[in-house]
């Protein structure tokens, strides 16, 4: 069988197994800096040349000189989720001469092409993905062409020498759902996102130990998958509360879904917490302001942004990062939409 590898994009990882050197290294080289060993740099570029890798010199000039530029990209830009991490990207960077320029997935194909040919004439130096994985055309893009890159909060997986930055969310699940055991709930769903997203397996993953713990049976009708929007959160939940036997507390994969439960018990003049618990998940500004103010899991954005800026300055400027995969802390924030279970077990 013919061996096809070379027809896929050609890996910094790739580069650095076949000459027995480090990422870095091979960055190092392609951007042409001076503290690579002569013997190491020959054996760098020429694995270069046997895999048919040609270096954009009218790019790596303009990066050199004027371009001083890293592109953000993201499914959805509009969000209060996405300002978060943008604010704490815009924080990282004060103190350098770099802009960020905005993208997004969502983008027409002209605009994609554009993007494109903005990467083949040298007009970004890096880039931040948020809620990319391993099947993102731009992530893909950015990899062949050895652009360095940093992905916060991946939606599925990535290549093993991709980095990253997220939150712990299988911890921060698990924290939630034993606040509302502790308050004697017993009959607790978990109303999260799309079941391929890392962050809706992780999440599942905690709200399920912390049950197991409490030795509760798993009741599989009490788990309900949405868009992480609020609208189709009032329809998961209505369904739930029409179980013949409801909840009395719901675990929201985010503040936006734990909105929609607010929404779909004031259609049935129910109320939080009186008739229902809810815990939700990020801490975005107006959890504290919707009344009654909301009990939720703080995933760290505006942090997420802020280190993951850190590391792809780190990457471009050809130096060792201390990990590939970050995990900030998820702390549990209580306010007034849990209270004790009314029910009698």
């Amino acid at each position: 069988m013919a061996d096809n590898s070379w027809d896929r994009p050609l890996t910094l990882a790739e580069v650095a197994a076949a000459a027995g050197v480090s990422v870095p290294t091979v960055s190092k080289v392609i951007n042409q800096r001076s503290d690579v060993a002569p013997a190491t740099r020959e054996r760098v570029q020429r694995v270069l040349a046997e895999r048919g890798y040609v270096v954009n010199r009218a790019g790596r000039s303009l990066r050199q000189g004027k371009s001083r530029q890293i592109d953000v990209i993201s499914q959805d830009l509009d969000s209060y989720y996405a300002f978060q991490i943008l604010r704490g990207i815009q924080d990282a960077l004060l103190a350098t001469d770099l802009r960020a320029v905005l993208a997004s997935t969502h983008d027409h194909r002209r605009r994609e092409l554009q993007w494109i040919q903005r990467l083949a004439d040298g007009s970004t130096d890096g880039a931040i993905l948020i809620l990319a994985d391993h099947t993102s055309l731009h992530l893909q893009e950015l990899r062949r062409r050895a652009i360095p890159f940093v992905v916060v909060d991946p939606a599925g997986e990535l290549g093993p020498d991709d980095l990253s930055v997220t939150a712990t969310n299988w911890a921060g699940a698990k924290a939630a759902t034993d606040h509302l055991l502790a308050l004697g709930h017993r009959r607790i769903a978990a109303l999260l996102g799309p079941p391929d997203f890392a962050a809706t397996r992780a999440r599942l993953g905690g709200y399920r130990a912390a049950l197991l713990e409490a030795g509760l049976p798993f009741d599989a009708r009490l788990v309900r998958h949405g868009d992480w929007q609020a609208e189709r959160a009032a329809v998961e939940t209505g369904e739930l509360l029409a179980l013949p036997d409801p909840p009395t507390a719901i675990f929201a994969g985010n503040d936006q879904q734990a909105l929609g439960v607010y929404r779909a018990l004031w259609r049935r003049d129910l109320r939080v917490p009186d008739d229902l618990s809810v815990v939700g998940f990020d801490d975005l500004p107006y959890a504290a302001l919707v009344t009654p103010a909301l009990t939720t899991v703080r995933q760290p954005l505006l942090e997420m942004g802020r280190v993951a800026t850190t590391m792809l300055l780190r990457l471009m400027a050809g130096e060792p990062v201390d990990s590939v995969r970050v995990e900030l802390a998820t702390p549990l924030i209580a306010r007034e939409s849990c209270a004790a279970s009314r029910r009698q077990v």
